[in-house]
This record gives structure tokens, sequence and C-alpha cells, in this order.
């Protein structure tokens, strides 16, 4: 049963994005947990020790993607 799903989509510059990976990974370092805010809400998801990661890149004619999926 999915407790809670938050999406969030934007446009970023490579600098910015480069950015805010190297927040999220800061936080999983530091602080074990992940805090974010949306509508007014906030939350705090608390990261497990150890995590399993997929990272999926697709390199297409049309453009190319990089996944990264953690979970724990």
């Amino acid at each position: 049963m999915e407790l809670l799903e938050v999406k969030h989509k934007q446009a970023l510059s490579r600098e910015e994005a480069a950015k805010l990976l190297h927040q999220i990974a800061d936080a999983m370092a530091k602080q074990n947990s992940l805090h974010f805010s949306r509508d007014g809400l906030k939350f705090a998801v608390n990261i497990a020790d150890q995590v399993d990661m997929e990272i999926e890149l697709e390199v297409e004619d049309d453009g190319s993607s990089l996944e990264i999926e953690i979970k724990w």
C-alpha cells in the first residue's frame, strides 16, 4: 500500500540540477534523512543504512535520459 507519493518536474540548467543532486547526496550522507516541502506541507523521510540503487542511461536519437532510483 502506498502511503505517500510526491512528484515534481521542472526544467533546470545543468548546474542547477547538479546542485540539487549534491544537496540530496549531502542529506543522505550527513542527516540520514530527506526533507521536502510541498504546498505548505513538510515531509521528512528517514533513509536506511543499506539501500538498493539502480542507474539507467538511455541514449536515443531524440535525446538522452539518466534515471537514478534509490530504494530502502
